[in-house]
């Protein structure tokens, strides 16, 4: 069962415009709208739209029970995805200014050639005013589907995307996608405990880490095991050691600059990401502090600069363009109607140790 219908505003409607015929519940109506279905069918709009669009991840009985209210309500239904082919699919990220987000384009790129398929890439602006903004988006060009990237899907701009009948792959969300939504992610708080862990082992015993935006899926997942390495070590998590950035050099900056300013500053920093890590790099530099001398910093993501770096970088590394890839093919097995195994995959994090990281200094 999905969630209860919101009720319908009139531009939901996606009906042709024929009025509905016979003794059904809508025969007064003459535009059943697409929540009225879902009302009556007690499941939400968008498992609607899945039927509607031909999509295999609805129960047989829930299609059938739809269905038969689309008959009963004369319901004009879209041609089915297949048929709209356009060979072009959206990428929609935001900050492509990162070379994260470089790397992910470059897997979904790379994948999209090989199926001769083109990529429209554009930039969603988080907390903008018009949430409808990036929703629009495949409508401009009748794109067949949308690979989402660390942006937020909320319940409305699901529906209206459903609606157009393009086909959705969430890449690394920022909340948790709604039920049957498609997503690709990497092992998170595995990364977190790899990290944490192998400080603990180098004797490391004042570790901080420094998270991306809070509330996000993958800073609270990589936090959460790093939490859990210092509790398998026995050791007390300290609230003052764990602070929160922006993923870029200037968040990891900034917070790296008051953990070090601290009476009893860290040993070594976890950042939530590279860019933070750098960030870690040059606080450490201002404070006149050495790295792994003074500091040991571990980074996340493996970016291509981590080997480039001096000292080159311990991080840990989530395959960002075998995402993307993984996320386009998702996308195609959606368009030729296939059943995924899962919704969610994640693709595995490794430890990648380099010159960033060493015991620390003993106590004077």
């Amino acid at each position: 069962m999905g969630r209860p219908a919101q009720r319908a505003s009139a531009d939901e409607s996606i009906n042709d415009g024929s009025a509905a015929r016979g003794n059904g519940p809508s025969s007064a109506r003459s535009r059943p709208t697409l929540a009225l279905i879902a009302a009556e069918a007690g499941v939400s709009q968008a498992t609607v739209s899945k039927v509607l669009n031909g999509r295999t991840d609805v129960a047989q009985e829930t299609r059938e029970r739809v269905e038969r209210l689309l008959k009963t309500h004369n319901y004009s239904r879209p041609g089915l995805r297949r048929a709209r082919r356009s060979g072009l699919v959206d990428l929609v990220i935001a900050g492509l200014d990162s070379p994260w987000a470089v790397e992910i384009l470059r897997g979904v790129e790379a994948e999209c050639f090989e199926q001769n398929v083109g990529v429209v890439v554009s930039r969603v602006h988080e907390g903008e005013a018009r949430p409808r903004s990036w929703v629009s988006v495949p409508t401009t060009h009748d794109s067949d589907g949308v690979i989402l990237v660390t942006s937020r899907l909320g319940p409305e701009q699901y529906v209206q995307l459903e609606q157009t009948g393009a086909a959705l792959v969430v890449v690394d969300p920022v909340d948790v996608p709604p039920p049957g939504i498609a997503s690709v992610g990497a092992t998170n708080w595995a990364g977190g405990l790899a990290a944490t862990e192998h400080l603990i082992a180098l004797g490391h015993r004042r570790i901080a880490v420094i998270g991306g935006p809070q509330g996000m899926l993958c800073t609270q997942a990589r936090i959460d095991g790093y939490r859990a390495a210092l509790e398998r070590a026995g050791l007390t998590t300290d609230r003052d050691l764990i602070r929160f950035g922006d993923f870029h050099h200037e968040g990891g900056f900034r917070e790296a600059s008051a953990l070090l300013a601290a009476e009893r500053p860290p040993t070594a920093i976890f950042a939530g990401s590279d860019q933070q890590a750098l960030g870690a790099y040059e606080a450490a530099r201002q404070a006149g502090l050495s790295i792994p001398r003074d500091l040991s910093v571990v980074g996340f993501d493996d970016l291509p600069l981590c080997r480039w770096v001096s000292p080159p970088m311990t991080t840990i590394r989530q395959p960002l363009e075998e995402m993307g890839r993984i996320a386009a093919r998702t996308l195609f097995q959606l368009l030729e109607g296939q059943a995924l195994v899962s919704p969610r995959v994640e693709l595995t994090t490794e430890l990648q140790v380099r010159l960033s990281t060493a015991a620390p200094k003993p106590w004077p």
